[in-house]
């Protein structure tokens, strides 16, 4: 009978995916806020755009994070 293990080399890039979207979580909003507080500024349209993708980035690399965790624990080894 075989025994589950995690696979810790998944596991690590998923925790480094993780990471990754914690410091997008946090610099996404700072550049929102920065944006919306200087909206007279010629620059305000350009730092908007790169925080909203910022801020997707950060939802997408906390579910694909998440899934690699996942997936190192769950998934079936060959």
């Amino acid at each position: 009978m075989e025994t589950k293990r995690t696979n810790k080399d998944i596991l690590v890039k998923g925790l480094k995916t993780m990471g990754a979207s914690l410091a997008a979580m946090f610099l996404g909003p700072i550049l929102l806020h920065i944006a919306f507080s200087n909206q007279e500024k010629p620059l305000y349209i350009p730092i908007l755009i790169v925080a909203i993708i910022i801020c997707a980035l950060a939802v997408y690399l906390a579910f694909k994070g998440l899934n690699t965790i996942l997936d190192s624990m769950f998934k079936k080894q060959d």
